[in-house]
């Protein structure tokens, strides 16, 4: 009988021919994702590589050999990049806003995740899906939906419904935003405060404060990343609310029926924030949320040099991207083109609120 590193290192050689096929494939769709994203500013690689990964598995081209490769380690991917994500963040970039303008991003943050999840449920979608819609429209578009979609256990229809209304409606508020911003009357700084505040990827609030010049640009940018610093906070209340229903739930099993259980076209693991029999409860703070505010307290710091940030930066896209490659691949269309319409009218309506109530803000700020 061979030791048993040999045996180890025969199977790690195993599995890696098995992941290979797969690998090669995700990495072609990354690397597609990132040229066409760089080409255009509506639709960023993240959702470019959700496209790619869609149209991957729905094909007859999806065989068994990719599918390893392509799945394995999705969710750990997704993770990752929203870990690196703080690396964009500088604190006192952000506290140099000013009180006023801090208050005004967390209370649009607050007030379009809780409307927008409240829409979310009355409308029929799962709790799971209603809090992906609201993170991602109230925080950081795609990055928050991956960030948030393991903590309340979400299928992949759900988020690639909320990813695809998150490209649709910010897609729209670049053509719509300056033309308002230019009947209104607004000045650079309080437009560039308006689209940071209103627009759901950062990608769309350069796209649509660059109109308006390089001050409104960089007033929008620095508002932007002050909510999607409100990630943290977000992912470790939204854990603490699926741990205390899984807490409710251990004694008796889930409820069949119940007001968090799947509503037309749920998941089919059951419902959100369920922990299977013997498993265990979601953690209090997931661990991604503390790695991303450690990388948040580096940047701020000031000691990294510009190449690093730069990688980082990078980086982030990358394994964001190929994460969202994976997750594409696991996407059944026809199911998710039964529940899209329930989305479109959430994401409709969690726009206008948005849009709306952060005007008001600025306007009364001003």
């Amino acid at each position: 009988m061979p030791p048993a590193p040999s045996g180890r290192a025969s199977a790690c050689r195993i599995r890696a021919r098995s992941l290979a096929p797969g690998l090669a494939v995700v990495a072609a769709g990354v690397a597609v994702a990132l040229w066409v994203g760089s080409l255009q500013s509506v639709l960023g690689p993240l959702v470019v590589a959700l496209v790619l990964g869609i149209l991957l598995g729905n094909s007859g081209r999806y065989t068994p050999a990719l599918r390893p490769g392509v799945t394995t380690g999705t969710k750990k991917l997704l993770r990752a990049g929203v870990v690196l994500l703080g690396l964009q963040l500088a604190l006192p970039d952000i506290v140099a806003l000013g009180l006023p303008v801090l208050g005004l991003i967390v209370a649009c943050v607050a007030l379009s995740y809780v409307l927008t999840l409240h829409l979310g449920l009355r409308l029929g979608l799962t709790r799971a899906g209603a809090t992906l819609m609201a993170a991602g429209f109230s925080i950081c578009g795609a990055s928050a939906i991956a960030g948030l979609q393991g903590v309340v256990d979400a299928d992949d229809d759900e988020t690639a419904g909320a990813v695809a209304m998150v490209t649709l409606y910010g897609s729209l508020m670049i053509a719509v935003l300056p033309l308002l911003g230019g009947l209104l009357g607004l000045g650079e700084d309080r437009f560039g405060l308006w689209a940071g505040l209103a627009v759901h990827e950062v990608a769309q609030v350069v796209a649509v404060a660059g109109t308006a010049g390089a001050a409104a640009l960089a007033v929008a940018t620095v508002v932007k990343l002050g909510r999607v610093l409100m990630l943290a906070p977000v992912a470790a209340v939204a854990s603490l609310g699926e741990r205390r229903r899984a807490a409710a739930r251990s004694g008796s099993g889930p409820q069949a029926g119940s007001a968090d259980g799947p509503v037309g076209g749920g998941s089919p693991k059951g419902t959100a924030g369920t922990v299977p029999r013997g498993g265990s409860r979601p953690p209090v703070v997931p661990l991604f949320v503390l790695g991303f505010l450690a990388l948040v307290a580096v940047r701020s710091l000031g000691i990294l040099p510009d190449a690093v940030l730069d990688g980082g930066r990078t980086l982030t896209t990358v394994l964001l991207a190929a994460g969202m490659f994976g997750l594409g691949a696991g996407i059944d269309v026809r199911r998710l083109a039964r529940t899209g319409g329930r989305f479109a009218v959430v994401g409709a309506l969690s726009t206008a609120l948005l849009a709306g109530g952060s005007l008001l803000g600025v306007l009364l700020l001003a």
